[in-house]
């Protein structure tokens, strides 16, 4: 239901005063425009960087809040958006595919919009929305029922709904859309129960499909409700008619980068887990049983939705390492074109920019157990007897050898965002240090229904943290220094021109480090755990800072051991806004 506060929305059509549109321009410019923050990742590149240095490290202490607004109500659960500012309002996500459109002065809410849910979603990993997208006069948000909703940005009224896929066979969505040439492009979600990853395109003013690209090979693309080209090659690396229930799932969203005019997304884990099902049949030399292209990272042509390049990072996927990690397009030191992203299988990568090409891997988290390192075609070198068993060799037929492996199946680093600095040159990366016992069992797919065939229970690895921020170096794979926390860290990083590296942590501290040293600069207690991402800001002069406390995620819900170690942290729904006043910038 749509619920308002008109007073400010009628001001602005009683005077007849047209609103600001959003723009291309404004979009592929969003890192340089300092007054505002209209993309996913502000700028969609997806470095998370701000040229803005009014707040540095020597004034940073001054920071206070300015003002804070409540989600309200009993839908608190994990609250994982990333704020957009424009145009005097800034618009948030909430738990439960809802909206809100607040006043950036007073922190008053304009308007708020839920999504009627129906009954029966499946979202496998807590009911978070991550963000949304701005264009036109319109902004845009995805559903828990696999749906993408167009508001008016003024009055939160629906412009249009379309249906991604279908909920009831266990997709639905959660990432922000993403803004290309006048296209909303959105992946989706689903990857335990045995869906198909996609990537689709629609016009953003009337919401028709242009375009849809499934990322398991054998599937065939549309363009302009025709069918286009084949994903991959039928059969070539998956047996039987398990593609048509591949998995590879886009529940991350995607990044854009303008230099070669390419869609970058990440896909997910392949199904069922049991990787031993997927490769009956085939051998396992080249890419027999690679699986494409779960697990993966892909370049697609925006106009057509055709595949330009791809690349594993992990090919025989067995332990529920998705694939679908941010990539972050950035120049290095020497000034190459580069792609960065940190794996859930606890490496980072380095890719060329115009053809996805392997360049360099490095770990950065410790004690990997799945591979022994990444070879120099870019392949992992895999410690098989770490690898889950075969259930069918089994005595009983009914579960594989047990394996510890690390990192856990949550990731070394999950969905949380890094953030690069093209100050220092460094990824601000948030990871965790965790592992997993994890089997095999048999399975066949029902719709509907969890298709994972394996089992697990996830495991602290060192009594003092698991949480770990880490500054690393893309060009050396060096590790500059590292923040350790005692729980797992959720929330998304931001850089700043001036030094600093914001995160949150699980227990409610927002902190600002030096982005040098990792010295903790500045901390404010929001109450409950952060695991959303922040944003800065400049307006009339002073910058602003703003992050989402709630906890909830994946954590509570899939960590084991490690969620008892956190279950006493309190849930919230709270948009804490904090600036540095004018005459405390120079102190």
């Amino acid at each position: 239901m749509n619920r308002f506060i008109i007073a400010a929305a009628a001001g602005i059509f009683a005077s007849g005063v047209a609103q600001a549109q959003v723009t291309e321009e404004d979009l592929n410019n969003d890192q340089t425009i300092t007054t505002q923050v209209v993309t996913n990742g502000m700028g969609r590149h997806l470095q998370r960087y701000s040229p803005l240095d009014i707040l540095n490290k020597d004034n940073v202490q001054n920071l206070v809040p300015a003002w804070a607004f409540s989600l309200g109500g009993e839908k608190q659960r994990g609250q994982e958006t990333q704020p957009l500012v424009y145009d005097g309002m800034m618009y948030i996500t909430g738990s439960y595919s809802r909206m809100y459109a607040i006043d950036l002065e007073t922190g008053k809410e304009v308007w708020q919009y839920d999504a009627r849910l129906p009954e029966g979603i499946l979202p496998c990993c807590d009911v978070v929305n991550r963000g949304a997208a701005i264009y036109g006069d319109k902004i845009y948000f995805g559903t828990l029922d696999a749906v993408i909703v167009a508001l008016d940005r003024k009055t939160g009224d629906v412009a249009w709904r379309k249906k991604i896929a279908d909920y009831k066979a266990g997709y639905s969505y959660t990432a922000a859309p993403l803004i290309v040439d006048g296209l909303v492009i959105t992946g989706n979600s689903g990857g335990e129960f045995g869906i198909v990853g996609e990537v689709q395109a629609r016009d953003a003013e009337t919401g028709d499909l242009v375009w849809t690209r499934p990322v398991i090979e054998g599937h065939m693309g549309t363009l302009n409700g025709e069918e286009s080209t084949m994903t991959g090659t039928l059969n070539a690396t998956w047996p039987g008619d398990m593609w048509k229930t591949g998995g590879g799932a886009t529940w991350l969203g995607g990044s854009y980068d303008s230099d070669t005019d390419t869609l970058v997304f990440g896909t997910g884990n392949p199904a069922p887990w049991n990787s031993h099902l997927r490769n009956a049949g085939t051998p396992t030399e080249g890419n027999a049983g690679d699986n494409l292209y779960a697990a993966s990272r892909i370049g697609i042509d925006p106009k057509t939705g055709e595949i330009k390049w791809h690349y594993q990072t992990t090919p025989r996927e067995g332990w529920d390492y998705d694939g679908v990690n941010e990539v972050v397009a950035y120049t290095d030191r020497d000034g190459n074109k580069r792609y960065a992203t940190a794996d859930r299988n606890g490496f980072f990568y380095v890719l060329n920019r115009e053809d996805g090409a392997f360049v360099r891997a490095a770990p950065f988290v410790k004690d990997i157990t799945w591979a022994s390192g990444i070879d120099d075609t870019g392949r992992p070198i895999f410690v098989e007897e770490n690898r889950p068993g075969d259930p069918s060799a089994a005595a009983d037929g009914k579960k594989g050898e047990v394996v510890f492996s690390a990192p856990g199946f949550l990731g070394g680093k999950n969905w949380m965002p890094m953030a690069f600095s093209q100050k220092t040159g460094n990824f601000y990366v948030p990871s965790n240090e965790w592992g997993m016992d994890i089997w095999n069992e048999p399975i066949t797919y029902k719709k509907g229904a969890a298709y994972l065939g394996s089992g697990f229970t996830i495991k602290p690895m060192y009594e003092d943290h698991i949480g770990s921020l880490k500054a690393m170096d893309p060009d050396t794979g060096e590790i500059k220094w590292e923040y350790k926390n005692e729980a797992p860290l959720w929330a998304g990083v931001m850089a700043t021109a001036g030094g600093l590296v914001f995160t949150g942590t699980p227990e409610g501290r927002f902190i600002a480090f030096d982005d040098e040293t990792g010295d903790e600069l500045w901390s404010f207690q929001t109450g409950s755990g952060i695991v959303g991402q922040p944003i800065t800001w400049e307006q009339d002069g002073e910058q602003y800072v703003s992050v989402i406390s709630g906890w909830g995620g994946a954590v509570p819900l899939w960590g084991g051991e490690v969620a008892k170690k956190v279950n006493y942290l309190n849930q919230g729904g709270m948009l804490w806004t904090f600036k540095l006043p004018r005459q405390m910038a120079a102190n």
